[in-house]
């Protein structure tokens, strides 16, 4: 009931702001009782679109309003029950207009008369098509974008700089709310600012990080930017964000059937959750009293920084696109599996040596500045060498579907190695290798795998293996003992 007064108080603001503002003409078109279903659809398409290229979040259609002199006259236009043939106008219009957007038809008891308010929000993957063809808004005509390609160009360059961080998690927030709602003492200690000590400008602070930004009638928005790194409590903002909260699970045993010894949803923004859930898993690792030939002292199964990275990794390069899932973290008896939504933007093969792409830059600059992962471009090669040092088998990154996976392994012996996980670990020390100027060598690879070397022939075999799976290659055809290096080097 409280969410339902405060969104009655922000379409009041609203139509208010969007009466009295000349900036907005572009994205809001007004109606008495027009009603007719094409006209509408058109309107959604051409509308989301202009939306986007004047970069802001939504576009609105206002019915209850004299269009010359923008009087407030009401309306009889009731979208609930209109019919468009034998279908729910609504269902149709939805069903009319690709990709799906979520548009949204709300009554506005305004104070001079009822009205309704048509949400639209702003394209953000592809040109919003109504019947199969986009349209565009100029001035107070509806064409069709394709016959205005300065106008596309415009669009597809807003498209492709698009950030999920910065839509609205959280809208007509007061002051007080945004206190309440974000975990903002964190923000300034992880930051390293300090606290101001008023309101204002701890919000000013908030504001210039795009965690909040302006909203109608003195309120604020709070942007999932904010949201995802900051809530006390994800479960206060919209189900589709608080399905990003990381999630943990234990298992007593090596698969999904076995016993589930801890499982943790996480609801906190990740500023907080990333260290807790960090400090979680090192507290249930056992810790291993022999690695290798070279380690003898007590130490976790997995490096930390290893999880540390990964785990980061996770968060950043998610697709915060995809409804329903989040960065899932399962830990087995042998091996810990970091699962996030999306694919990766680079080839799995070149993971360790290429600059890394984030579909969420915002979200990792904050979080390196934060400390909370290394620096651009550091971090894996870090897992990679930590890794080796502990002659841990090489962990796996692995793409499926619609998600990406990396899979670290507890410790386990060169003998106790299968082929495919010996020529990856070749590689991957290839590629460490290179990135510091040098060249893998038998002797450095027996070092890797802990070989002695009286049984260097065991690192001459794994070599030949990769070789001939074409991972790596001889860096010197005319010197073939001068060392070897990637494939792509």
């Amino acid at each position: 009931m409280e969410d339902k007064i405060k969104q009655m108080q922000r379409d009041i603001a609203l139509v208010d702001e969007l009466l009295c503002s000349d900036t907005e003409k572009g994205i809001v078109e007004f109606k008495h009782n027009n009603e007719d279903p094409e006209m509408i659809g058109k309107l959604c398409s051409a509308l989301s679109n202009k939306a986007r290229i004047d970069q802001n979040d939504f576009a609105y259609v206002i019915w209850g309003i004299e269009d010359g002199t923008q009087n407030i006259v009401g309306t009889t236009f009731n979208p609930e029950i209109k019919t468009k043939g034998n279908q729910v106008f609504i269902m149709w219009l939805s069903q009319m207009l690709m990709p799906h957007i979520h548009f949204d038809f709300r009554k506005v008891n305004h104070q001079k008369g009822n009205l309704i308010l048509l949400e639209i929000p702003a394209a953000h993957t592809t040109p919003v098509e109504f019947n199969k063809t986009a349209y565009i808004r100029i001035g107070s005509a509806t064409p069709r974008l394709s016959d205005y390609p300065e106008h596309y160009q415009s669009l597809i360059n807003n498209l492709r700089s698009y950030m999920w961080e910065k839509a609205i998690a959280k809208s007509f927030a007061t002051a007080d709310d945004v206190l309440n709602l974000l975990e903002y003492t964190a923000y300034f200690k992880l930051t390293k600012q300090n606290l101001p000590d008023n309101k204002k400008g701890i919000l000013e602070r908030l504001e210039a990080d795009l965690l909040i930004k302006k909203d109608v009638g003195g309120h604020w928005n709070i942007t999932n930017l904010g949201a995802i790194l900051f809530a006390e409590n994800l479960d206060e903002f919209d189900i589709s964000l608080s399905r990003k909260g990381i999630r943990f699970v234990a298992y007593d045993g090596d698969n999904r059937a076995a016993v589930v010894k801890q499982r943790v949803d996480g609801k906190k923004g990740y500023a907080k959750a990333f260290t807790g859930v960090v400090s979680y898993i090192n507290d249930l690792l056992p810790v291993n009293e022999h690695i290798g030939s070279t380690r003898r002292e007590s130490q976790l199964i997995f490096p930390e920084i290893a999880i540390r990275e990964i785990i980061a990794n996770a968060l950043i390069h998610q697709d915060m696109t995809i409804s329903g899932a989040g960065p899932l973290i399962e830990l087995f008896n042998t091996r810990l599996e970091i699962t996030n939504p999306g694919k990766s933007l680079v080839q799995t093969d070149r993971m360790i040596d290429l600059p890394p792409r984030s579909r969420n830059e915002a979200l990792a600059s904050l979080m390196r500045r934060m400390k909370m992962c290394e620096e651009q471009g550091t971090g894996l090669d870090k897992v990679i060498i930590s890794i080796e040092i502990n002659q841990l088998p090489p962990p796996k990154f692995q793409e499926m579907e619609n998600s990406m996976r990396v899979v670290l392994f507890a410790p386990r012996s060169f003998a106790n190695m299968s082929i495919s996980e010996r020529t990856r670990a070749c590689y991957q020390h290839a590629i460490i290798k290179y990135l510091d100027g040098d060249k893998m060598k038998n002797s450095s690879l027996c070092v890797r795998f802990g070989i002695e070397k009286k049984n260097a022939a065991q690192a001459s075999v794994v070599i030949k293996k990769t070789l001939e799976a074409g991972f790596i290659k001889v860096s010197d055809p005319e010197h073939p003992r001068g060392g070897y290096e990637p494939f792509w080097a």
